[in-house]
């Protein structure tokens, strides 16, 4: 009963790791802006395209 309980117990532990591991690499998304508008990445927004 005890080596089941141990077992039960890692396994649980270990569920939040597999949780991140199978999520990683979603840090980036592509943003689509409307036409004439560019992505700012210092603002974090769209902003009127400046042509020159």
């Amino acid at each position: 009963m005890k080596l089941k309980t141990t077992f039960a117990a890692i396994a649980l532990s270990l569920l939040p790791l597999h949780a991140i591991a199978m999520c990683s690499g979603h840090e980036q998304q592509a943003q689509s802006c409307a036409e004439g508008t560019v992505w700012d990445d210092a603002a974090k927004a769209c902003v009127n395209q400046v042509t020159g």
